[in-house]
């Protein structure tokens, strides 16, 4: 068993379930593109903070955008036996986090996108922007 602490919570996953975070990371993008999310950003925290290992912000069209986003990210996740820690703010869809414990994604409206500027929060930290033509192994800008 790999034993996972997460904040106040522990969680237990067997070594089948528990993927790399890098693994998750594109699993997480993929499910994001797959219904047009906007504006994918990852950043990696690692290093910078015990929480997580990345965020994932995005940006969905309108609320139900939002949750539909969090909702196809956490069904591909359980698919492959990830199990999430939690999920905040899927009532109002404004913001709706999602954390997978090794990272966390973030799906906002754009306008509060821009009022929390979580990229800017984070500044310093490695950041990279998703591309829809990605190839696996291509380098990311």
């Amino acid at each position: 068993m790999v034993r996972i602490e997460h904040e106040a919570n522990e969680l237990v996953m067997t070594n089948a379930s528990k993927m790399q975070s890098e693994e998750l990371v594109k699993l997480a993008i993929n499910a994001l593109e797959e219904i047009k999310a906007q504006d994918i950003t990852t950043i990696d925290v690692r290093g910078k903070t015990s929480i997580t290992d990345f965020m994932l912000i995005a940006s969905g069209t309108s609320s139900r955008h939002v949750k539909s986003l969090v909702d196809n990210v956490l069904e591909k996740v359980k698919e492959q036996g990830v199990r999430p820690i939690g999920t905040e703010g899927m009532d109002t869809g404004e913001w709706a986090l999602l954390d997978l414990g090794d990272i966390v994604v973030h799906v906002m409206l754009p306008t509060a996108r821009q009022f929390y500027d979580l990229e800017r929060l984070w500044q310093g930290a490695e950041q990279s922007r998703a591309q829809f033509s990605a190839e696996p192994g291509q380098e990311q800008e």
